[in-house]
């Protein structure tokens, strides 16, 4: 369709492709985590990074899965580096445990790449008895970030290169206008509405992004923190959602993204040279976007935000 060919600023467009985005590009001597990795667009952001050289540490719930994708990514590239460790991000306990592990690994981290999620669940409690899509989306990607952003920092201060952390978003955040954002609500059942519940989870990690972006340039360190939507996709998030399910069955996929293009903005962020130094920003169609809404764009609300969630993630004694 016309508009999905229609280049932005940085000529690319939503029908771009993630090997599209990154032609050209050497990520030889990178280190990626990508969460998420052993299905849709994570799946394909761990080919294209590893095409480009860059050693991927899928982080992943199922390992047999994550191992069965990296195999069938090394038949198509022999040379890839690819590891797979198991992370569950609804659980703070494997987060700290990932995190340590991935510490003992004494590998660096030049990118990290928040990208795994679920969408619109039945009202369910975390491990940790926080409800499921905030527990998932938004709080383990917090605590895993604050568990190894010592390793980028060591990194990039011996490497002399720019670390980026890339949390992937989407539009759910739009729902979020009218009613505002309440911390106060999340283990509500009785007023649980699963599509609300995820765009909280969604304005949340956009608001996360804002808040790490100014942290990270108010103590000068050279890493970059963005936010993205890579647009609507065919994928298993929505398996929760019967609704959207059958609209996708009677009307098909006009207008929606394939894989490789749903990836391409999470490359793009994650690889292309134009995006060196840009920090707090929010990209769709590998292009920066400018209507993230007044919420997604609330500093106070994403200071707040910031502490609650350190609260949440704070080790608890007993």
């Amino acid at each position: 369709m016309w508009f999905f060919r229609r280049k932005g600023p940085s000529g690319f467009s939503a029908s771009s492709t993630a090997e599209e985005v990154t032609a050209g590009i050497d990520g030889t001597g990178l280190t990626a985590i990508v969460t998420g990795a052993s299905s849709g667009i994570g799946t394909d952001t761990t080919r294209v990074l590893a095409l480009r050289g860059v050693h991927v540490v899928m982080a992943v719930r199922n390992v047999d899965g994550g191992a069965k994708v990296k195999e069938d990514i090394l038949k198509q590239i022999p040379k890839a580096k690819i590891d797979v460790m198991e992370l569950d991000l609804s659980s703070m306990a494997s987060v700290r445990k990932f995190a340590s592990e991935f510490k003992s690994s004494a590998l660096p981290l030049n990118l990290l790449i928040n990208n795994a999620g679920v969408m619109a669940p039945p009202f369910t409690l975390s491990k940790d008895n926080i409800e499921l899509q905030f527990a998932t989306n938004h709080l383990g990607h917090f605590l895993l970030t604050n568990e190894v952003l010592e390793v980028m920092k060591k990194t990039v201060r011996e490497s002399q290169r720019e670390g980026r952390i890339v949390n992937v978003s989407s539009e759910g955040h739009m729902l979020m206008y009218k009613d505002g954002f309440h911390f106060d609500n999340l283990n509500d059942k009785a007023s649980y509405k699963t599509m609300y519940a995820y765009g909280q989870s969604k304005l949340a990690n956009i608001l996360h992004t804002n808040e790490l972006a100014r942290r990270m340039k108010e103590e000068g360190v050279d890493i970059t923190a963005n936010s993205l939507h890579p647009g609507i996709i065919t994928t298993n998030l929505f398996r929760h959602h019967n609704i959207v399910e059958g609209l996708i069955s009677v009307f098909g996929r006009v207008g929606m993204k394939n894989i490789p293009q749903g990836a391409a903005t999470t490359c793009y962020v994650a690889m292309h040279p134009d995006v060196k130094g840009v920090s707090g920003k929010y990209f769709a169609d590998s292009n920066v976007a400018e209507t993230t809404g007044k919420l997604a764009k609330d500093a106070d609300l994403a200071k707040k935000l910031w502490e609650f969630s350190l609260n949440l993630t704070e080790p608890r004694s007993g």
